[in-house]
């Protein structure tokens, strides 16, 4: 069974080509050793303008191609969706400094099993980022999916147990201090622009329910998937895109993954499958790489929270943009049973 996505992940502004100044394209030869690099496909531009990420031809080298996110704060921002200030700006600008700090201080913790590209260099200069990424095309991911069947979901689910259990604990140096590009705190805007009063008035309460569980991990913050490449088998996927690393509860994670792939119906029928494919392979990995840990005191923290973070990111969504695909009947039931929840409890 396939289920077909309606959004496209290249639904932003295309921004003007620009050469890569003459600084980068040192630093690009030196972290590779390649006699020479040849730009040879623009991959997608950044959203709201503000840079590209293309693929470069290597010669002379062991490599056959790099990925090159290259980063260029735009002079004037304009948003797909008309969302654009200083503090979304800021955000963005942070954003990038973020995932500059997964690269250099947290990257080398994830193994196989949460697969992402190496990291062969990071420098700012003049203004602009460059991050020089293995092409993970090149390494045997080749397919980026835009329909998805339910074993290809769970190999991404897997992934986000084993990555999450690889953190678990671990201290956000650098990194957002509460991971996604949704939560509360960095959406103001949002929330005033939310129509639907229940759960304008439990937002606060969502946001306490995700922040004060026991157990923090780092979660991957836009894993989505459109962020997720796949072997041509569909059986093995890497991650890409750090830009929202932080600390939360890996919950945030698991229910923006499943959105991103699965209407209504199909989010009713595989909830529960989903749910315990996820715990069985981070319980597998919490136990060979926190072993000071209880993988069932975990899980029974985290399994009632999924209802919580998928209400979360649905705040978001009906403030951020009404009329989107993944505001269908299943959220809605889920926000109604999460505020439900919050009245009992006062």
């Amino acid at each position: 069974m396939k289920f077909i996505l309606i959004t496209s992940p290249h639904d932003h502004d295309i921004i003007k080509k620009s050469q890569m100044n003459h600084h980068f394209q040192t630093l690009i030869r030196q972290a590779t050793e390649a006699e020479s690099i040849d730009k040879t496909e623009e991959i997608q531009t950044l959203w709201s303008g503000y840079g590209t990420i293309c693929r470069y031809r290597l010669k002379g080298c062991d490599r056959n191609s790099i990925v090159v996110k290259h980063v260029k704060y735009p002079d004037e921002v304009t948003h797909p969706r008309g969302w654009h200030s200083d503090l979304s700006h800021q955000r963005k600008v942070r954003s990038y400094q973020v995932e500059s700090a997964w690269y250099r201080l947290f990257a080398k913790l994830c193994d196989s099993h949460c697969r992402i590209p190496q990291c062969l260099a990071i420098e700012e200069h003049a203004g602009e980022l460059l991050i020089v990424l293995e092409d993970l095309k090149d390494s045997g991911f080749t397919v980026c999916k835009d329909q998805i069947n339910i074993e290809e979901i769970k190999v991404c689910v897997e992934w986000l147990g084993h990555f999450h259990a690889t953190f678990m604990g671990i201290e956000p140096r650098k990194l957002w201090e509460t991971g996604t590009y949704w939560h509360l705190a960095t959406r103001p805007d949002e929330l005033a622009a939310l129509t639907d009063m229940p759960l304008k008035l439990a937002a606060e309460k969502i946001d306490l329910l995700l922040q004060d569980c026991p157990y923090q991990t780092l979660v991957h913050g836009d894993a989505k998937l459109a962020n997720f490449c796949f072997s041509a088998d569909g059986k093995q996927v890497a991650a890409v895109d750090f830009q929202y690393v932080g600390a939360g509860c890996g919950m945030k994670d698991l229910a923006y993954f499943i959105g991103s792939c699965l209407n209504d119906e199909a989010c009713e029928h595989y909830e529960s499958q989903l749910l315990d494919c996820y715990f069985q392979a981070f319980k597998q990995a919490l136990m060979q790489k926190q072993n000071q840990l209880d993988p069932q005191k975990v899980e029974a923290a985290w399994r009632p929270l999924f209802p919580v973070a998928w209400t979360d990111f649905h705040r978001f969504l009906k403030g951020w943009s009404p009329g989107h695909w993944k505001i269908h009947s299943y959220s809605e039931r889920m926000a109604k049973q999460v505020i439900n929840q919050i009245k009992r409890e006062g």
